[in-house]
């Protein structure tokens, strides 16, 4: 690691380059730019697979699950109401955090050197 390339969780956070931490990662909501557009990175290597939604998962289901039951406890709601409330929350919490936990991953797959598994 050099001093100038940025923290591969801030680069991802911010859907920034992870060698810069200043071009676009992204060119749509979860599609990777072919290179970064300032210091020219390939970026071909970026794969997160299913990383990024197994974490959102795990931390989405956990907070709703956990507000949904505080709010069971201080208030009595019809279960359709509990659903009209919980499942536009999971799903905006889901949408919006997918593309920077996509950026951390290819980030640290970028520090981290990591490829696909080659046959020895």
């Amino acid at each position: 690691m050099t001093g100038s390339e940025p923290s591969p969780i801030l680069a991802g956070l911010s859907c920034r380059c992870p060698r810069c931490g200043q071009g676009r990662l992204f060119r749509g909501y979860l599609k990777v730019a072919p290179r970064c557009e300032r210091c020219d990175l390939d970026l071909a290597f970026a794969d997160s697979g299913d990383g990024p939604a197994i974490f959102i998962i795990f931390i989405v289901g956990f907070l709703v699950v956990a507000l949904a039951a505080i709010t069971s406890s201080l208030v009595s709601l019809h279960p359709l109401v509990h659903l009209a409330i919980w499942l536009p929350v999971t799903l905006a919490l889901c949408l919006a955090l997918l593309p920077p936990f996509k950026g951390v991953m290819i980030a640290l797959q970028y520090r981290h050197g990591a490829e696909e598994g080659r046959p020895l």
